[in-house]
């Protein structure tokens, strides 16, 4: 791997460091699945926006800098060292608009990404049913085909949907050929989440705020610009869909750097030998985790691709991240339930090795693709 940095881009750190360092909020903003902590994220996005910083890598047209990935996530590092807003926008940015870019039209990427850039349109993930979550390909929801209006209608349900409370429009996937195979026959659509028979109801978290939502379609029409890629090819959409969530883009090594950062400095606050081989281990992890992703980018910039090591990624930084927290929590023993920052986020990093794709279903995808072991058979 290559660490070096070129003059171009230690200027590019440089000037991302003088930027956040003046405009990064003095105080953490609210939870962004309240009302308010949304509007202020969002507000935080524009100004992101504004100076060209919330899509680095994008077109200038599209509110980018067109930086390179190596630029993109010095960024990143930088991002999460100046203790920056999370990312209200992430649904989008990181998840739909790279594929949007790889399978969208012309004319979708035109009409979704500007909006996307600067957080005046938030955008949901609706991928799990109540019968389909890890097995995604089990899915239930349907889309028949309306010739007459030149679309697709669409009925079903979707759970756990990410950012559904209170984003303006949602992708997934619906089966759109009842008799084909469970990977085939699907199809990926975006859809406005005021649209006519959508009906949105957040879901309440053990702390009250509604981060996720279930959806129900009842005939909700949706013209076949909104269709992304071909129609029955949804599997192979959503599939990159789910590699950039596990790979690079959702989990960028600069949060762990810096949450490892914060562990040391409280451990240093007040130090108890029970837990410094805890907080070693968990330092040297995530300069692991940074040294692993700069590997990575080595290799794409080399002209190479992520594959099946997106698995290994996501089941890495999910484990660690509790590993991280829990470490965390034991140091400040029974303060830990008045440390809103540690406790907040261990419960969020207990969901990591659910959502992407639950971390027995990324083993299999290791043990199957990387490693070359056979399938179980079961009698």
């Amino acid at each position: 791997m290559d660490l070096t940095l070129s003059e171009s881009e230690l200027a590019f750190q440089a000037e991302a460091r003088e930027w956040l360092a003046a405009n990064v909020p003095a105080e953490p903003l609210p939870s962004m699945d309240t009302a308010e902590g949304w509007r202020l994220h969002q507000e935080w996005e524009a100004r992101l926006a504004e100076a060209r910083w919330s899509v680095v890598s994008w077109p200038r047209d599209y509110h980018g800098r067109e930086a390179s990935l190596v630029e993109w996530v010095v960024f990143e590092e930088e991002y999460y060292r100046a203790g920056a807003p999370g990312r209200v926008s992430q649904n989008g940015i990181f998840l739909l608009a790279p594929i949007l870019f790889d399978h969208g039209t012309q004319e979708q990427q035109d009409r979704f990404l500007p909006s996307m850039a600067t957080g005046e349109q938030i955008w949901a993930q609706c991928w799990s049913e109540p019968e389909a979550g890890s097995d995604l390909a089990s899915l239930t929801s349907t889309a028949r085909r309306d010739d007459e209006r030149g679309g697709w209608v669409l009925n079903g349900q979707k759970t756990w949907s990410s950012r559904a409370s209170f984003a303006h429009w949602g992708f997934g996937l619906f089966r759109s050929d009842p008799e084909a195979e469970r990977h085939r026959g699907l199809t990926y659509f975006l859809f406005p989440l005021d649209a006519d028979g959508v009906t949105v109801r957040p879901i309440a978290q053990l702390d009250g705020e509604v981060g996720f939502a279930e959806i129900f379609f009842e005939d909700v029409f949706v013209p076949d610009s909104d269709v992304l890629g071909d129609p029955g090819d949804g599997w192979r959409v959503a599939m990159s869909t789910a590699g950039n969530e596990r790979g690079l883009s959702l989990r960028s090594p600069g949060r762990f750097c810096a949450a490892a950062d914060r562990l040391v400095e409280l451990y240093r606050s007040a130090p108890d030998p029970a837990y410094a081989g805890d907080v070693v281990d968990a330092w040297i992890k995530a300069q692991a985790y940074r040294l692993y992703t700069w590997g990575t980018v080595t290799r794409l910039a080399a002209g190479g691709d992520l594959g099946a090591a997106g698995s290994v990624n996501k089941v890495f930084w999910s484990e660690l991240d509790i590993a991280l927290h829990e470490t965390a929590l034991d140091l400040r023993g029974p303060e830990a339930e008045l440390e809103s920052r540690w406790l907040d986020g261990y419960t969020f990093a207990l969901s990591g090795p659910i959502y992407a794709g639950t971390n027995e279903v990324q083993r299999n995808i290791v043990a199957e693709r990387i490693l070359g072991l056979p399938r179980e058979v079961r009698g």
